[in-house]
């Protein structure tokens, strides 16, 4: 038997805050001011601490001295550094998946890609994000397989940073998504198949793309 406890407060309170920030309600360098966050949400301002310092860690807000909370700037020299760091990562799980998966472990991912193009090909006005919501969870289907907790922590700390950048890079160019179904497609190709050449191409080929994308919405 299992028990999974409930999500604490100050999490709850960060996944609140850190939507917001992913979707560009709270925008670069804007304030979040402690108090206001607290008499908004009634909670207590101590909850709201912890779920800053939580944001922090997560890359969405930088906590400055004597100036308080802010919305992570977001620029070029950060974005081509969060990218570059976590295609290496991803190519490293994806790789490793390739050379280690057993009968029936890809069953679940299969699926899921299915799961991905059916939103995808949808007419929900939300398909957009529920097909990046769905990418991150295919990501996390493969941690089982992998089981190396140190890149799953790695990963998920930096995951909150890239759904940023990548909402940013849909909102850029709406054919980002059909970009990322034909990637999907070609990486777990790559991986049926154990080909880790054809992953890591695929792998960098998309980091590229949405590097590329993001780069041009920032002259803007």
């Amino acid at each position: 038997m299992s028990f999974k406890a409930p999500e604490s407060l100050s999490e709850q309170i960060a996944q609140h805050i850190g939507e917001q920030i992913i979707s560009g309600k709270l925008q670069s360098k804007e304030r979040i001011q402690e108090l206001k966050v607290a008499t908004d949400l009634e909670v207590s301002r101590g909850s709201v601490r912890e779920a800053l310092l939580i944001l922090e860690s997560r890359h969405l807000i930088d906590i400055l001295p004597r100036r308080g909370a802010m919305v992570a700037e977001i620029n070029k020299a950060k974005v081509k550094a969060l990218y570059e760091t976590y295609i290496t990562l991803l190519i490293t799980l994806a790789s490793k998946v390739s050379q280690v998966w057993q009968p029936g472990q890809l069953d679940p991912l299969i699926e899921q890609l299915q799961k991905i193009r059916g939103i995808a090909n949808s007419s929900d006005p939300e398909a957009a994000q529920r097909v990046v919501v769905a990418g991150f969870d295919l990501m996390r289907m493969t941690y089982p397989i992998v089981e190396n907790p140190y890149l799953e922590s790695i990963l998920e700390d930096l995951q909150p940073a890239i759904h940023r950048a990548y909402h940013m890079a849909l909102m850029a160019d709406p054919t980002a998504l059909a970009y990322s179904i034909t990637f999907f497609g070609q990486l777990l190709e790559g991986v049926v198949k154990r080909d880790v050449v054809k992953v890591e191409q695929a792998m960098n080929d998309y980091g590229d793309h949405l590097l590329s994308i993001m780069m041009d919405a920032l002259e803007h």
